[in-house]
């Protein structure tokens, strides 16, 4: 058996669980989440946000390059409340530039690649990091600029590269910045194991390991590991976006809860979710996704023993990762 440290040579018994330091978040109060772009993913993330952050989240900024956009979406989150309890929900506050990272949590929505349906692209998620890095360094470095100490999360594609872009463009500390691409990937499994008795025992016993994109890894069982249950569970996983799109639609809304509401709400509460976070010393690591929680500012990972042949797959997933 091995064991998800040994990737990064981190010292502890076998079977401990991870955990990495670096970021801050209101321990007594709710944390204000900001939010910047308000596309198709960005405007899913931020009502899924308003209608489930009851109770989680104190408020909302939001940001966009349009002013309209942005009057519009504080017009209608906050026109949704529920009657006789209007105070139950976040509000949500349109923000300045420079506002940005005056609140607890940074959600990084823009883009300027998403491929429209049907369009022909060599390597779609290539094709957009080339688009989006810029983006992701510039408001990196400004949150590194003005000391920013919370949560900066990513949640455009490809996620895991663009945390890495983030880190290395900025001041910021490598436990600061997650990434939101995983949860999806999960539930997309979860999908197909529902469908397929085959796959049943993922329901149960499954994980998803590595990066929202071509080298994810899902173990249909970390109990009795089947490689090739798991490498056909995997491909209906990573294909499920192009089932969307032979319909004719952006498959947009699964990622914005499942990756972003879900996986967002969990983490300010501590709970066991799946994001990216950056694992390695220096320069030489990559941010890879796994089962990991936020527990007083640090990232608890959870670190049970792996099959060789599991293990082997994520390695190989974290090189690649590594060589972006």
């Amino acid at each position: 058996m091995k064991y998800l440290s040994e990737l990064i040579n981190r010292p502890g018994k076998a079977g401990e669980n991870l955990f990495m330091k670096g970021l801050k978040l209101p321990g007594e109060r709710k944390p204000t989440v900001h939010l910047l772009a308000l596309g198709d993913v960005g405007g899913t993330l931020l009502t899924g946000l308003k209608t489930l952050g009851g109770g989680i989240i104190e408020e909302i900024g939001i940001y966009d390059i349009s002013p309209e956009m942005m009057q519009r979406y504080e017009q209608e989150m906050n026109q949704i409340c529920w009657a006789f309890e209007e105070d139950a929900l976040p509000t949500v506050r349109i923000l300045k530039e420079e506002e940005l990272f005056q609140g607890d949590v940074f959600l990084f929505c823009a883009s300027r690649a998403t491929p429209g349906v049907g369009e022909k692209v060599a390597d779609v998620r290539m094709a957009q990091y080339q688009a989006n890095k810029p983006l992701v360094e510039h408001f990196a470095k400004m949150a590194g600029d003005q000391g920013f100490k919370g949560l900066f999360g990513v949640v455009s594609d490809p996620v895991d590269p663009l945390c890495k872009a983030a880190l290395m463009a900025s001041a910021l500390q490598p436990g600061q910045i997650h990434g939101y691409g995983l949860g999806v990937m999960n539930s997309r499994a979860v999908y197909y194991a529902r469908k397929d008795s085959r796959f049943q025992q993922f329901l149960r016993e499954g994980r998803v390991f590595g990066p929202h994109g071509n080298d994810l890894v899902v173990a249909d069982s970390l109990e009795g590991y089947d490689s090739n249950l798991s490498l056909e569970l995997t491909r209906l996983t990573i294909e499920s976006n192009l089932r969307t799109r032979e319909l004719g639609f952006k498959p947009y809304i699964a990622p914005a809860y499942s990756s972003g509401v879900l996986s967002i709400l969990n983490a300010l509460q501590g709970k066991w979710h799946y994001s990216s976070f950056y694992m390695g010393k220096g320069d030489e690591g990559a941010f890879l996704g796994a089962k990991n929680r936020l527990v007083d500012g640090q990232t608890e990972v959870e670190n049970l023993p792996l099959p060789t042949e599991l293990f082997e797959r994520i390695e190989q997933a974290y090189l690649n990762l590594c060589q972006l």
